[in-house]
């Protein structure tokens, strides 16, 4: 296949060959469908300024039509031979079209397409991710408040600290991913923006209509500084990294959660056995291992974010082939993410509060804060001496559990849930 870069008969050392291309071919697969579609752009803005006819540019657009064709139905492959999905698809053109097919790259570098495909790939995953974490709190949602009154212990410093309920436990989860959803609308909005256009960093002598090519991918706007656009490689990967590390941290607490809970120190839950492996060599074990690699995988993200940040970090302004190696762990978090997504999601609907477990192990002195606090309401008492008198009621003082939940009336207390505010920020995500 030949090299969009080769311009004599010498030949690349294949070591040189196989150690470039690295695993560019794997992710490009990935990436091919985003250069597709900013190539159908580029082309429409050459005919738009007389680089190419109309009808140079109907056959450039039926063509990408059929690579798409083709590629979607596994025909077309990338090889380690062909670098990038970039040479591919030029190399397709000129084997369908000739001169007409050599004419797509007039104005562009690789270094820009890459850009916009990445920003492109980065954009539809941002919606994606958005969409399925929003799904997820709101399936919290509706187990919180079908739980939203069973009695649980609360934990500081792993220690039984004040009495909670199953439904307030469980809306913490949904208020967090709310919150990731939001970060990843924000980050969507930052880096939608268009570097077609750009070409190595440089600009081009070309008068391309960088604001027409933005608009018919969709983009918010603009990426004006050319040489900004290759120097932004790596930051908005990192931005978009660190929206990706949030959902994972929100995760990473739910599993770490799942684990102790589901222990029978604890038995706070019961999971379906369909959520469970086994041992190979103890009969009565039921291991909940995918919290455990959903745990672990909070790492991985976390990782990949700081290899982002480390492999762009204080390189020379311009492009860099340093920076083909952030495709990996940025693709590889996103599959994390998606797929730690859909097995939380499993977790929750697969999990069962066991509440004569969880009355059981309530302590008496999970009530001394109460006790202060009433001390303090009925008495006019000071806090701290309140404070001091309440453990040696603790034992003498009897507690409706019901009561003492409907007793923490602060707003987000097991009390006072505030469910209408959830289904509001749900619907308007």
């Amino acid at each position: 296949m030949a090299k969009l870069w080769k311009k004599s008969e010498e030949k690349l050392h294949p070591s040189v060959e196989r150690y470039t291309a690295g695993t560019d071919h794997v992710f490009d697969m990935q990436l091919m469908p985003f250069d597709i579609e900013a190539t159908r752009a580029h082309a429409k803005g050459l005919q738009k300024i007389g680089i190419l006819t109309s009808e140079e540019l109907s056959k450039i657009l039926s063509a990408l039509d059929s690579l798409e064709k083709e590629f979607a139905n596994g025909e077309i492959k990338i090889t380690p031979a062909d670098e990038d999905c970039h040479t591919v698809m030029e190399n397709y053109l000129v084997n369908k079209l000739g001169d007409t097919g050599k004419k797509i790259h007039t104005g562009r570098s690789r270094n820009d397409q890459v850009l916009v495909a990445l920003r492109m790939y980065m954009r539809a995953c941002a919606r994606e991710l958005h969409g399925a974490s929003v799904e997820l709190a709101s399936s919290f949602l509706d187990k919180a408040e079908k739980y939203k009154d069973m009695p649980m212990p609360g934990y500081s410093h792993t220690q039984q600290a004040m009495l909670t309920s199953v439904g307030h436990y469980l809306l913490a989860f949904t208020e967090s991913l709310l919150d990731d959803a939001d970060h990843l609308a924000l980050v969507l909005k930052h880096i939608n923006k268009s570097p077609l256009g750009s070409a190595a960093g440089f600009g081009v002598s070309i008068p391309l209509d960088r604001e027409f090519t933005a608009k018919e991918l969709k983009f918010d706007g603009v990426q004006v500084n050319s040489l900004y656009c290759q120097n932004s490689r790596g930051k908005f990967e990192s931005v978009f990294m660190e929206a990706l590390a949030q959902i994972m941290l929100s995760l990473g607490k739910f599993a770490n959660d799942m684990l102790m809970f589901t222990s029978n120190e604890f038995d706070f839950f019961s999971v379906d056995g369909s959520l469970t492996t086994g041992s190979s060599i103890m009969p009565q074990k039921r291991n909940l291992d995918v919290m455990e690699i959903l745990r672990g995988n909070v790492s991985v993200v976390l990782a990949d974010q700081l290899m982002v940040k480390d492999i762009s970090k204080n390189l020379l302004s311009g492009y860099n082939r340093d920076l083909q190696l952030l495709k990996k762990p940025v693709m590889e978090s996103v599959e994390i993410v998606r797929s730690s997504l859909q097995v939380a999601g499993l977790m929750l609907s697969g999990m069962t509060p066991n509440e004569e477990s969880m009355r059981a192990k309530i302590t008496p002195g999970i009530f001394a804060a109460d006790i202060a606090n009433q001390l303090v309401q009925e008495k006019g008492m000071p806090f701290r001496d309140a404070y001091k008198q309440a453990l040696d009621l603790v034992s003498s003082r009897p507690v409706d559990l019901k009561e003492n939940l409907d007793s923490k009336v602060s707003l987000g207390a097991p009390g006072n849930l505030d469910l209408a505010n959830y289904r509001r920020r749900i619907k308007n995500a």
